[in-house]
């Protein structure tokens, strides 16, 4: 398995990577479509990243981070394929993205999950997110969100 930058050509397995997840556990959401629509210009261009996992050439997985005003970055469409679950893929592609959010300097890594999704919310505690206070979560975009988590880089 190799983890490696977004290239154009990854835009239809970013898309469907992200919609067979997504549409497997909840209603796919019009900020889900901005992003897996335009990758480029809503997450690149804006100055984020986004990290495609690859094995024997085929796409397993992928990760973005979308740059904060902060300049911390929020982790998002975090998903590997069901045949590469338990293949420890998952803390790969969240090592990648603390890695990156080091090499530029970010204070923090944010993001926004459900609390359905328990191997999810084990991976990002293994990794150091912890809970943030309700008093500290800001509104968001999406209406499954239930869980708001971020780590300092």
């Amino acid at each position: 398995m190799r983890i490696i930058a977004f290239e154009p050509r990854h835009a239809q397995a970013w898309r469907s990577l992200n919609e067979a997840w997504i549409s497997k556990h909840f209603a796919i959401e019009a900020k889900d479509r901005a992003v897996l629509d335009d990758p480029k210009g809503k997450i690149l261009d804006r100055g984020g990243h986004i990290f495609m996992a690859e094995r024997d050439g085929e796409v397993i997985g992928c990760v973005a981070l979308i740059a904060m005003a902060d300049g911390g970055y929020e982790v998002a469409k975090m998903t590997v394929t069901e045949a590469a679950r338990g293949t420890g893929l998952g803390r790969l592609l969240m090592q990648a993205c603390i890695d990156k959010a080091r090499a530029d300097g970010a204070p923090r890594l944010y993001l926004e999950t459900n609390s359905s999704l328990a191997p999810a919310l084990g991976l990002y505690r293994a990794m150091g997110f912890v809970d943030l206070d309700p008093a500290m979560r800001p509104p968001s975009d999406y209406a499954r969100c239930d869980v708001w988590m971020e780590r300092p880089v």
